[in-house]
């Protein structure tokens, strides 16, 4: 079964948000950095495989992040707050969007 939470990292001014697998594994990931909600990552872990798989996670990591490593059950001090599917879609949608837009506007 698949969830959808969000947690808050005080000392970064970090709002995380998680798809988790049933065994509480990432499969997509977002950052947003307070204040503005500037998205610092929008990271698909199937995305990171394909992009590993090419030869190009370099290039992916340096545009989209990664994807944390541990479930989410082991992390200490995390107070997650419960999303529904389409609160994380809309999250998600829009830190792609910003991303893909800082990618256009960088020199070539």
């Amino acid at each position: 079964m698949t969830r959808w939470v969000r947690c808050f990292w005080d000392e970064e001014a970090i709002w995380f948000y998680f798809e988790l697998d049933t065994d509480g594994y990432v499969i997509r990931q977002v950052e947003f950095q307070e204040p503005g909600s500037k998205a610092l990552a929008a990271a698909s872990q199937a995305e990171w495989q394909e992009a590993q798989n090419a030869g190009g996670l370099t290039e992916y990591e340096s545009v989209y992040g990664l994807t944390a490593e541990p479930p989410i059950s082991e992390w200490e001090g995390h107070d997650p707050q419960w999303l529904s599917a389409n609160e994380f879609e809309s999250v998600w949608s829009t830190a792609r969007q910003q991303i893909q837009n800082r990618q256009r506007q960088q020199p070539s």
